[in-house]
Order: structure tokens, then C-alpha cells, then sequence
């Protein structure tokens, strides 16, 4: 079994699920898409909690090409990462076809959580076992045409650790929000209050107050933190946010 630092995830009674009454935590995860990548570990550092910053994660945004038109970071980079960043918590967003294909690769590689897209999987409740079985957490994604019923037997059967609603076409960043997402944020934690659900594309601190209010408890978020002024004043904006919300939850 290969296991990712810190982050072996087969003891059962540590996964998340829809039924447990664990408290919702306002979780920050800056997409580095958004970084300079010609100095990517140091902005990586700069952004981190562990290294002096505001953010828990980081989230990592693998593309191939062909489940979407971008081609972006590959496992060496994830890999390089987990080298220098032994405590982070990666959280890697795979945009790509038959991801079953990368789950040994991914887990080799460092990556702390595996989110998967429901769209680009045949199988995915076997998608979502391989993928714990290999160590880490998993998450499974939905693309804005994508219902939140898709999910609900992986969640039903305890599957995922997390819900990603993208709330622009994935593929590339700096998309503007979709604000029409929010209903199906709405309905996933109206089904699932105990189950992290994450949002990605085009959170800023003008968006970030829809998505916390509509039950979103984890936020990515590219260029609204990388090219701010403060990076460290713009994450706990945003986290700030989510945990008003979630106190009156």
C-alpha cells in the first residue's frame, strides 16, 4: 500500500462522510495556476499557515489536455511539492480522462487528497476505492452542467471526503464566477450538512459571501490571492467569510 505523508487515510473512522456530526471547518486553498511558476515553491511558502501565511491547503490543478483544453501541472510537479513541502496538505484537482489510470502514480507522488470528475470516470465508486486505497483522500467534482444527484451514491455509500462544485468551465483561471452554481451548492448541503464542500473559479472577495451563504466551506482561490497586495489580509478575508456563515449553521 503506498502511503502519502502524513496523510495515510485508511483508518476508517477518520473519513469524512454525510452522516458524521464532525464541525465544518472554513478551509482556504489558493490555486497555484495562479503563482509565478518560475518561483513556485516560494510562492507556495508565501501562502501556507505552516510557513507564516493564512492557507491550509494548497490546490493543485492537473489538466491533460483532453477532458479539458488546457494542459497544466503533471505528477513531477506534485511530486517536486511534496519534496519540499512535507506538511502540506495538497489537495489535487485532477481534470482528466480515465483518472483511475493516475491514482498509483498520484499517491507515489505526495498527493494528500485525489478530487476526480464524476464526468470523466466509467466507474466512479471504483475510482473513489482505489483512490482511499492508495492513501489518500478523495474528492469527486462536478462540472457546472452537472447535477448534484450525480454524486449522491458515492457520498450514500461513503465513498468521498469532498464535493467540488466548479463554478466555471474547468480548464482555465480566471474565468468570472458563475453565480447560477449556487443553488446546487445549496442542495449539496441541504443533503450532506456534515461533508466538505468545496467551490472553485472565480472566488474573490466580491463572490466569496454567495458561495459561503449558499454552504460552501472550502474556497479556491487563484488570482484573488496570488496578485493581491496582501496575500495574507486576502485569505483570511475570505476565510473570515465562510466562518460567519458557518457559525450560524
Amino acid at each position: 500500500m503506498v502511503k502519502t505523508t502524513l496523510f495515510d487515510h485508511q483508518d476508517r473512522s477518520s473519513w469524512l462522510s454525510a452522516e458524521r456530526a464532525d464541525p465544518l471547518l472554513p478551509i482556504i486553498a489558493p490555486s497555484i495556476l495562479a503563482s509565478d511558476f518560475a518561483r513556485l515553491l516560494d510562492e507556495c511558502n508565501d501562502v501556507l499557515s505552516i510557513n507564516g501565511g493564512a492557507a491550509e491547503w494548497l490546490h493543485v490543478d492537473v489538466m491533460d489536455g483532453h477532458f479539458v483544453p488546457n494542459i497544466s501541472i503533471g505528477m513531477c510537479v506534485v511530486e517536486a511539492l511534496r519534496k519540499h513541502l512535507p506538511h502540506a496538505f495538497l489537495d489535487v484537482h485532477c481534470m482528466i480522462t480515465n483518472p483511475d489510470r493516475w491514482i498509483q502514480e498520484m499517491a507515489k507522488a505526495g498527493a494528500s487528497q485525489m478530487t476526480f470528475h464524476i464526468e470523466a470516470a466509467e466507474n466512479p465508486k471504483e475510482v473513489a476505492r482505489q483512490i482511499r486505497t492508495a492513501g489518500m483522500q478523495c474528492g469527486v467534482a462536478v462540472k457546472p452542467k452537472t447535477p448534484a444527484s450525480a454524486v449522491a451514491e458515492l457520498v450514500k455509500e461513503q465513498l468521498v471526503d469532498l464535493v467540488l462544485v466548479m463554478t466555471v468551465e474547468p480548464g482555465f483561471g480566471g474565468q468570472s464566477f458563475m453565480q447560477e452554481m449556487m443553488p446546487k451548492v445549496m442542495e449539496l448541503r441541504q443533503m450532506y450538512p456534515h461533508l466538505n464542500i468545496e467551490v472553485d473559479g472565480g472566488l474573490s472577495e466580491k463572490t466569496i459571501e454567495a458561495a459561503a451563504k449558499a454552504g460552501a466551506n472550502v474556497i479556491v482561490a487563484g488570482t484573488s490571492i496570488f496578485k493581491a497586495k496582501s496575500r495574507k489580509e486576502a485569505t483570511e478575508t475570505l476565510r473570515n467569510t465562510v466562518k460567519n456563515y458557518l457559525s450560524h449553521e
